[in-house]
């Protein structure tokens, strides 16, 4: 017998559509109608809007784990806690750290990736480690470096080509080579931690490069005579930004001129969040350096923000109580956009025909109500 969902609002691949019925039958969307199906199991969600799970690009951990624990569990329990977050599709983020110990972190979500139970691993993105010492954040300089093609094969082949971003600094050696091949292996070719000008980050943008990593933060910033990175994502075609909308990390307006300059089609909201993601304030780690968390904030002993603790459905919340998007835009940059970046838009961020029903049911006033994997209710507030 098939399933079908009855809700006020549902936000398609094709486009927003008012009060009716999605077909939802062994665990796969089906069509969308109007009218009332017949001899049909309803699931009534009168007053909710139905809405594509969101995909989280950038995450470093949450519950009390991190991706660069090296533990299986923890991706598994990070995979489960995230459901509550709205976030049916994710890529476990790096840091910078050894080789030998990201190649074991690759080989670990190699391994396990398939067997989470509940928000997919979609692939990993290694945030790191070609970065320069200037815009470093909460990455370790000790282990920076010029890019190198064989040490990120050796990645590569230990994660079993699960590897679908990378991020680097323009301004280091041999980037224009480094992103052209790995570019044409399918990798996308991020842009962050990073003191470089306009030039450099444009050079690297023309050799493929398409996204820049969390916009605004932990890269040179605009000036009138130098655009630097801020002035290249500004005003480069055809790239995308990651966007954390916490309200700590950029200002509300900051955010907005990005929207109205890029397009909200080209922002992808992410999280940056670290282990502290979901627990209590207190004291805990991201990598190798100590952080405080406390008023919604995770800073380094120095006071700089070291990640974030927000959690991906907040972000959608925020950006509409902000009045810098629709709810429709929200959902798109916490959904689509993020796939589309990182080329995971074949496996999820939409409501498509014949794709996995992973799906979020919110409130009018954007709160998750809950969160179904495969057609299947799996978290409820």
């Amino acid at each position: 017998m098939k399933t079908f969902i009855y809700a006020d609002k549902f936000f398609l691949n094709s486009g927003v559509k008012n009060a009716g019925y999605l077909d939802v039958t062994d665990g796969i969307f089906g069509t969308y109608t109007k009218e009332r199906p017949e001899a049909a199991e309803i699931i009534d969600q009168s007053g909710k809007w139905i809405a594509p799970g969101l995909v989280d690009t950038h995450i470093h951990g949450y519950k009390n784990h991190d991706v660069m624990d090296n533990d299986a569990e923890g991706i598994k329990a990070m995979s489960e806690g995230l459901l509550s977050c709205g976030v049916t599709s994710f890529l476990p983020t790096t840091l910078t750290s050894s080789k030998e110990r990201l190649k074991d972190v690759a080989a670990t979500i190699g391994k396990v990736y398939q067997d989470v139970d509940g928000a997919k691993i979609q692939g990993i993105y290694f945030e790191g480690p070609f970065f320069t010492e200037e815009h470093k954040g909460a990455q370790n300089p000790s282990y920076f470096g010029d890019p190198s093609l064989d040490t990120f094969h050796e990645w590569q082949e230990a994660s079993g080509g699960l590897i679908k971003k990378i991020a680097l600094a323009p301004e280091r050696k041999g980037v224009k080579e480094f992103v052209k091949t790995v570019t044409d292996e399918g990798v996308v070719v991020s842009l962050g931690h990073s003191n470089a000008t306009l030039e450099e980050a444009q050079e690297a943008v023309e050799a493929g490069a398409s996204v820049f990593v969390h916009a605004y933060n932990g890269m040179r910033g605009l000036n009138h005579r130098e655009p630097g990175m801020v002035g290249a994502l500004l005003t480069l075609q055809h790239v995308f930004s990651e966007l954390i909308c916490d309200g700590h990390h950029v200002h509300p307006q900051a955010a907005e001129v990005l929207m109205e300059k890029a397009g909200h089609d080209h922002v992808a909201l992410i999280t940056d969040c670290m282990m502290a993601g979901g627990m209590p304030d207190g004291n805990y780690n991201l990598g190798e350096f100590p952080v405080v968390v406390k008023e919604g904030t995770a800073r380094l002993e120095s006071g700089n923000l070291a990640g974030s603790i927000l959690k991906l459905k907040e972000a959608i919340k925020n950006v509409v109580e902000w009045d810098i998007a629709t709810p429709e835009q929200a959902i798109m940059m916490a959904s689509y956009v993020p796939a589309v970046s990182c080329k995971i838009d074949d496996k999820c961020g939409s409501i498509t025909e014949g794709r996995a029903a992973d799906f979020i049911v919110l409130e009018p006033n954007m709160d998750l109500v809950a969160t179904y994997l495969d057609g299947v209710e799996r978290y409820h507030a």
